[in-house]
């Protein structure tokens, strides 16, 4: 990743295969398994901690928790505390969680419906391993 010194955060030349490159952190936090199935989940609604660890079956509350404040610190998830007894939390996405997750939507609309081709494709690899 080049910099140049006065030049504003959002115009540096950003390179996702540079190993230092911020990118790089930011994606992972996107792609990964835990952080795609919450912005997927996000894109449906407004969502409290316990209503997202639901729909996303199979995180662990430690998981969920780690990835929440990943995406929040990423600017992909805002988080908002309501002063109640108990303490209400509403997760939901910022506009640019908005955008990035409905880029996320194609592909994982895309991983669905080709799943068939998918399935065959293993079981013709698993047959000629066997």
């Amino acid at each position: 990743m080049t910099t140049t010194e006065g030049t504003p955060q959002d115009q540096l030349p950003f390179d996702v295969f540079a190993r230092s490159c911020p990118s790089r952190e930011t994606l992972g936090h996107i792609t990964g398994r835990w952080g795609s199935l919450t912005l997927g989940a996000l894109a449906e609604d407004t969502l409290r901690f316990n209503a997202l660890r639901r729909r996303v079956e199979g995180v662990s509350e430690k998981m969920l928790s780690q990835t929440l404040h990943a995406l929040e610190r990423d600017g992909l998830v805002h988080r908002e505390a309501q002063p109640t007894n108990p303490p209400r939390v509403d997760y939901r996405l910022t506009p640019l969680g908005q955008e990035i997750t409905e880029r996320l939507m194609d592909l994982i609309h895309l991983v669905e419906g080709r799943m068939p081709q998918v399935l065959e494709a293993r079981e013709r690899y698993d047959a000629e391993r066997a």
